[in-house]
């Protein structure tokens, strides 16, 4: 009887590991491609995988973030079940949400470890659309070196930046460097040029273009004095080059020791501080500057989620890797080597991250005021506003259309797209 039923143990043990292995699906994840985004999105989700008995494949993607929504969205459109866990942008969620899974039932309350903040984008009303992967805000990153040796300051105003930008540019080049450049940012035309130039115009107190009560605020002196001032920069300190330029051009340029001052987000610096770095150990970072008259500067709020396509064949694996990939202990380990900010509040006291990223512990105040795109008060029209904004701000920047007539067509545009309401 007892061999008996040691046999039915081990026929129902292995019934189990076959209903097991039957269990085991294949997942494709849209990681992102900046920096070493990819490298760790794969490395975290291999991981799961090992644990799990699943598969997990990768899909490649476009590093500007118009051309990935872009894609995500024909994708999405043709209810395509080929894409189960996809990277979205901060601002995507009002724009897609009809196609993304409640991740709620899956969660187990995971979500309560992130900030208020990024929880609040990514709900739909009772629905949980997404969970945070990494918060970002804008930063000036600056030679510590260079601002030594000319016995200069990190700016606290653009005026101040500009001054010390072509002070020291032109004195490296005198001194055999021509290829040194003042200051780098994003001014391609795309939605990075929107996030720079929210940040431009917030810091001289030109408001933040479409405001939260749904009144579009740009055509004003102020945003006018800011635009006014970032055409300036271009061919003086900043290179006619920067009008095609997204965050990793500006990065690369900066990392090979070209420039004075960039402004790119946090994933930036573990790569500047990488071997074989140009910069490694000569690199410092600060809040961006203030304008004229203004009391502090602005940071664009970025960032990007996590969300299951309601198309996935395996809703519920897809959702566990979700939550693996946001969990604490991955986030810890992307903040530590690759300084991807945590949208998690209690990874901002951790010894070892703050040991690894210094300044991380300035930038929980930052992330708390970080100005935040009009994409929730513009919802489903977002896009067509960003794509406005990037066009009117290149514009300007290109040298085409003078700050007054840019805001103005802009704000007949923005307009024209809310129309009764956004």
């Amino acid at each position: 009887m007892m061999r008996r039923r040691v046999a039915q143990g081990m026929v129902a043990g292995l019934l189990g590991l076959a209903a097991g292995a039957a269990q085991a699906v294949t997942l494709t994840l849209s990681c992102g491609t900046v920096g070493r985004d990819f490298e760790f999105c794969k490395a975290a989700a291999q991981a799961w995988a090992a644990r799990t008995g699943h598969t997990v494949r990768f899909f490649t993607t476009p590093q500007s973030s118009t051309d990935l929504l872009a894609l995500l969205r024909q994708i999405l459109s043709a209810r395509s079940p080929d894409l189960d866990v996809i990277t979205i942008d901060v601002v995507w969620p009002g724009l897609v949400k009809a196609h993304l899974q409640d991740l709620r039932p899956y969660s187990g309350g995971a979500e309560q470890a992130h900030f208020a903040s990024q929880l609040a984008i990514d709900r739909d009303g009772n629905r949980l659309l997404a969970m945070p992967w990494y918060a970002d805000a804008g930063l000036l990153y600056y030679r510590r070196d260079l601002l030594e040796k000319y016995d200069e300051q990190p700016p606290a105003t653009w005026e101040a930046l500009a001054a010390t930008a072509a002070r020291i540019q032109d004195a490296e080049r005198r001194a055999g460097r021509p290829g040194m450049q003042g200051w780098l940012f994003q001014g391609r035309a795309y939605e990075g040029l929107t996030c720079n130039l929210l940040e431009w115009v917030a810091s001289h107190g030109g408001g933040r273009i479409v405001e939260d009560d749904g009144r579009v605020s740009v055509h004003n002196p102020r945003a006018q004095q800011a635009l006014r001032m970032a055409a300036s920069w271009v061919g003086r300190i900043s290179p006619a080059g920067v009008l095609n330029h997204a965050e990793e051009d500006s990065r690369r340029l900066f990392q090979n020791g070209n420039a004075l001052f960039m402004r790119n987000w946090p994933y930036a610096w573990a790569l500047l501080q990488a071997p074989g770095s140009a910069v490694a150990g000569k690199v410092g970072v600060q809040v961006l500057p203030r304008g004229e008259g203004a009391t502090h500067g602005a940071a664009a709020l970025g960032g990007w989620q996590l969300a299951v396509s309601r198309y996935s064949r395996h809703p519920r694996e897809a959702a566990a890797l979700v939550m693996h990939l946001t969990s604490h202990e991955v986030q810890k380990e992307r903040a530590i080597r690759g300084a991807y900010l945590p949208t998690q509040p209690a990874l901002y006291r951790d010894p070892q991250v703050l040991a690894a990223v210094p300044f991380f512990g300035s930038l929980y105040p930052v992330l708390q005021t970080a100005t935040p795109r009009p994409a929730t008060v513009t919802g489903p029209k977002y896009d067509a506003v960003s794509s406005a904004v990037w066009q009117a701000g290149h514009e300007v920047l290109a040298g085409t259309t003078p700050p007054e007539q840019a805001t103005k067509a802009l704000e007949q545009r923005l307009l024209q797209l809310r129309g009764r309401r956004w």
